[in-house]
């Protein structure tokens, strides 16, 4: 991924770390989550931006700086039920998302995280275990709409640029106003 990256366009400056096995799972309780369904979701959502984290390092060291964006969720600061294995994976990613931060400071390379809401993604608008969710996520935020993939564009343009060089290592809730602190 990364020599083909660097192949077309060059030295890797900023990585989007959005991947989450979320709305393929089924809500449940942490005792009826086996080991291989947890340990398939903490491959994917926590795993996979460390090795993607990974494998742009060396391109990020010597292009002497770098921009890493993780996408998390809410759900860390909540502790949603029914979603256990979620929910651990995401505050995975904030652990990661700090750690890398003070880690990779001195390459200059910023970590920075969102916090997103529920989400309008083609995977929650056709499954219909998300309707509850959708409803009181919509009565719990203070912009009384749903949250459409789009809204995530401005923040991640924010920390890509230069405007955030000065952030790392932080966590920005991206919920229409659900989560105040």
């Amino acid at each position: 991924m990364v020599k083909q990256t660097e192949a077309e366009f060059g030295p890797v400056e900023i990585l989007v770390n959005n991947v989450a096995i979320f709305a393929a799972l089924e809500l449940k309780p942490f005792w009826e989550i086996s080991e291989d369904e947890w340990d398939l979701v903490m491959r994917v959502n926590a795993r996979g931006p460390f090795q993607c984290t990974k494998a742009v390092l060396p391109s990020m060291r010597k292009l002497g700086r770098g921009k890493i964006i993780n996408i998390a969720s809410g759900t860390f600061l909540r502790g949603a039920p029914m979603f256990c294995h979620y929910v651990a994976s995401k505050g995975a990613v904030v652990g990661q998302t700090r750690a890398l931060a003070t880690e990779l400071a001195n390459d200059n390379i910023l970590v920075n995280c969102l916090l997103v809401g529920l989400t309008e993604s083609e995977g929650v608008k056709n499954n219909a275990q998300f309707d509850k969710a959708k409803n009181s996520t919509l009565g719990s935020r203070v912009i009384k709409r749903a949250m459409e993939p789009e809204d995530l564009l401005g923040p991640i343009y924010f920390l890509a640029s230069e405007d955030s060089d000065f952030m790392t290592g932080q966590c920005i809730n991206v919920d229409g106003g659900a989560i105040n602190y």
